[in-house]
């Protein structure tokens, strides 16, 4: 090969890794276009053949004509069961105009660039004008809420099933935190968004929220609180907690994580006692006293889980980012025995505000190097 033409090659090359990193770029430090086809185009033409199949609106009504059935409908918009020629059945999310679109962006941006057990597939997506469709897999068993709310949560799944649920979704968050090329912060972790399969395997959904930052970054720049109440750690409401990271995703999981154990919402506005409305404060409570968690419907022989599970949801929630541990050290704290798991510091707010050992700068830095 001459010269000429080796230069030729490298310049095509670099002009190419070029325009790659220019189009993340673009999405990652949030300086995007408003218009979605824009955006949507760029990521065809970021990901290629690997990027979501991208469908017309005719062919999405052939997908949903055999079955239209409806599975679900908020404010988000409605999802219809549907089927895809290969006779893959498919959950078809019909998104309605907010934000420019920005959520439908999100999704697609986010979960497009995903292959990984715990995380829901995107097959393809539709844009059409004002019709925004994303086309999912499946999952038979639906959400987790469903199971964990209901009367007898633990006489349906049963303790080692929920064991194995926080695992993978576990899994599925140091995924997103750390084997994507460009982390994914999902900012919406919650049993309405564990869908699970026909043999009840984890898989996180609903990308709207989310947010990509810089594969050797896991702090996050966005403006305004996004999540649902509950769920949303301190850091998101207010920068004087930390830096949102990572970390705020942790929070999520370890309130989730808590419920699973509880078999109610965290916040129980009906309770009568005014000492069982915060259900983590109810576990430290309990644990302090050395009770049972026969309140929670645990038996002596799943007591071990159920304990294990609570220490862990109890870390993931600290009211400081720097005190959570990362998802992966949640996991590695799985593998652990129950005696080898530390209970965590009991906190509020006005003790670590007015604590003189606490500096801001101090904890945000500590926050992202300990990712």
């Amino acid at each position: 090969m001459s010269v000429a033409a080796s230069l030729l090659l490298a310049c095509i090359y670099v002009m190419r890794r070029r325009r790659k990193r220019e189009t993340l770029r673009l999405f990652m430090c949030g300086k995007t276009s408003s218009n979605i086809e824009k955006k949507i185009e760029a990521l065809i033409v970021l990901h290629g053949s690997l990027a979501p199949k991208r469908y017309k609106y005719s062919e999405v009504t052939k997908i949903m004509s055999s079955l239209n059935h409806k599975l679900g409908e908020g404010g988000y918009g409605m999802v219809l069961k549907g089927r895809l020629d290969d006779s893959r059945l498919v959950a078809v999310k019909f998104l309605h105009d907010s934000k420019e679109g920005e959520e439908f962006v999100n999704e697609v941006m986010s979960i497009g660039r995903t292959s990984h057990v715990n995380i829901v597939t995107l097959f393809g997506f539709c844009l059409e004008g004002s019709k925004w469709v994303l086309i999912y897999e499946f999952m038979i068993n639906g959400s987790l809420d469903k199971y964990i709310y209901s009367e007898t949560p633990k006489a349906v799944l049963g303790w080692e099933k929920l064991y194995t649920i926080a695992i993978g979704i576990a899994r599925g968050l140091e995924y997103l935190h750390h084997s994507c090329n460009t982390r994914i912060v999902h900012f919406d972790v919650k049993p309405q968004n564990i869908l699970l399969d026909q043999d009840f395997h984890p898989k996180i959904a609903d990308f709207g929220l989310a947010k990509l930052c810089r594969s050797k970054e896991s702090r996050v720049s966005m403006t305004g609180a996004r999540g649902t109440v509950g769920f949303i750690a301190l850091e998101v409401h207010s920068r004087t907690f930390g830096v949102v990271s990572t970390k705020s995703d942790v929070y999520s999981y370890g309130m989730m994580l808590l419920e699973m154990v509880g078999g109610r919402k965290n916040m129980n506005s009906v309770a009568l006692k005014s000492s069982e409305k915060y259900f983590p404060h109810w576990i430290y409570d309990h644990f302090g006293q050395g009770d049972g968690l026969q309140a929670c419907d645990v038996s002596s022989e799943n007591e071990g889980i159920a304990r294990k599970m609570s220490v862990i949801g109890l870390w993931c929630i600290q009211i400081l980012p720097m005190h959570r541990p990362t998802i992966t050290k949640v996991l590695e704290m799985f593998e652990r025995g129950l005696d080898e798991l530390d209970m965590p510091p009991r906190q509020n707010f006005s003790q670590i505000l007015e604590d003189p050992s606490y500096n801001l700068n101090e904890a945000s830095t500590r926050t992202i190097s300990g990712m």
